[in-house]
């Protein structure tokens, strides 16, 4: 993470036991964020490439973002989105063979645009981070539960 107080560079990886192909299957399929990433509350598809997302972790403030497709490479196994609304910028998935199971690496290249969050940049930025490491946290959790019970159902 750098940048200004309202800019943040993330960079998460992610350990999955499970085959780099069934992650990417998972990940692209954005709908079903809610059912495993407890902190995604909704995910609407507005057309073939866009949708709309509410998520919060433990701060009280719903963060409600535009997602657009600009990249969906099954063969490389990368999903990129734009993300628009509360959050502004880039957010990238790469998924990777690691050993027997798969390593996800994710970019986010983000500004806050959320009034209240804005306002509160400086002074909040550890809280902010905070808070974002523990909802990645709790996706790699739910990827991992979800590809458990998922891969031993077929």
């Amino acid at each position: 993470m750098d940048g200004p107080p309202r800019r943040y560079r993330f960079r998460s990886d992610w350990r999955v036991a499970a085959p780099p192909d069934a992650v990417y299957r998972v990940l692209e399929r954005h709908q079903d964020y809610p059912l495993w990433w407890p902190h995604i509350r909704e995910v609407v598809q507005t057309g073939p490439d866009t949708g709309r997302c509410r998520f919060r972790s433990v701060l009280p403030v719903d963060l409600n973002v535009t997602v657009r497709a600009l990249r969906r490479d099954p063969a490389a196994r990368v999903l990129e989105i734009a993300l628009g609304g509360d959050l502004e910028g880039r957010m990238r998935f790469h998924v990777a063979a690691r050993g027997a199971g798969a390593r996800v690496r994710i970019r986010q290249d983000t500004e806050l645009r959320q009034p209240l969050l804005r306002r509160l940049a400086r002074p909040a930025r550890p809280l902010l981070l905070a808070n974002h490491a523990l909802m990645m946290r709790a996706g790699r959790r739910g990827l991992r539960a979800w590809l458990g019970v998922h891969l031993e159902v077929g």
